[in-house]
């Protein structure tokens, strides 16, 4: 696509920038009195369709597949978005290895709409024909496959998938000629190397087995961050305050849903000054994030309600938005 193609595209993504759910939006949400009427709520504000079963599972889903709907219209590139999906995808691959080796039918944790699909994935593991599978992932696919079957550990599996996943973004983020998608690397792999660093930290995880977890990241001296957390909490915190993070060790001072909302937080500060960049696909990007975003503080706040939660312990999860 040409410059003058995405200031066509970004002016139209501006308009569903408009329907976007602000802060004060969230607010009048969190202030419904029950699940059902917050259901209630989105219907009235036009998510789903008028075939999506009265779910607020359901509805969330539609409004994904609307999100990318949106996308194609406006955009027959869409291989600008394909970092995006590779989450999404490396997921399906876990779900996949664990469907095989257990036996088990997992095709209700399947994310859908993903390339390549979740049966292509599933029918490359069924066969062992990981060839098939993308070049960024194959590697790690038959390594996870085989580990698993050998020694039953789950979670070395996932280890072995989340940081091929981690490496995947990190590096199309570092060829990615989308400045964009460059910030959106960095901030999902230095996060998530600081969550994963976190939790062995927590677990008392020795240091092989931090270093095995975690990806490179120009954002942190992976050597460091490895040595802090094999030494504990305190001492991950020690490091992290001397570096750009600081504000990750308050949030974990408080509790990993914290860490989260703050990683999520960080993301849309990042986005944020695609707004004004109408030259490029970034504002595409950004409102995808943006879309995801409202979506995840959606189902904080149906899983809140449905649970009987607090209202101000699900305020604590909300997430800020784009707008």
């Amino acid at each position: 696509m040409t410059d003058m193609d995405y200031v066509y595209a970004v002016a139209r993504i501006r308009s569903k920038e408009q329907s976007l759910f602000s802060g004060a939006v969230i607010e009048q949400l969190l202030g419904r009195p029950d699940y059902e009427s917050c259901v209630s709520f989105l219907i009235e504000k036009g998510w789903g369709s008028a075939d999506t079963p009265r779910d607020g599972d359901a509805i969330l889903a539609r409004e994904r597949e609307k999100t990318w709907e949106d996308i194609r219209q406006l955009t027959p590139d869409l291989s600008v978005f394909e970092l995006l999906d590779y989450p999404n995808v490396f997921h399906n691959l876990k779900a996949a290895i664990k469907a095989v080796c257990t036996k088990t039918d997992r095709d209700h944790i399947f994310y859908k709409d993903t390339s390549p699909s979740p049966k292509e994935i599933l029918l490359a593991v069924q066969e062992k024909n990981f060839v098939s599978l993308p070049e960024y992932m194959r590697d790690a696919a038959r390594e996870a496959f085989e580990t698993l079957l050998r020694t039953k550990d789950g979670q070395l599996c996932d280890v072995i998938v989340d940081r091929a996943a981690l490496e995947a973004i990190y590096q199309a983020g570092k060829n990615a000629k989308t400045p964009v998608l460059k910030d959106y690397a960095r901030e999902v792999v230095s996060c998530a190397d600081i969550r994963i660093a976190a939790r062995c930290a927590r677990m008392g995880k020795t240091y092989s087995f931090i270093a095995q977890a975690l990806a490179p990241c120009d954002a942190l001296d992976r050597e460091q961050l490895v040595q802090a957390a094999a030494q504990g909490e305190q001492e991950l915190y020690r490091y992290l305050d001397g570096t750009a993070f600081q504000g990750a060790v308050r949030a974990l001072e408080v509790s990993l849903s914290e860490f989260e909302r703050w990683c999520d937080n960080q993301m849309m500060e990042a986005m944020k000054p695609q707004k004004y960049n109408p030259f490029s696909p970034g504002p595409l990007v950004a409102y995808v994030l943006a879309r995801e975003n409202e979506i995840k503080t959606v189902r904080i706040i149906l899983s809140g309600k449905r649970t009987g939660m607090p209202e101000d312990k699900i305020r604590e999860r909300v997430r800020e938005m784009y707008v």
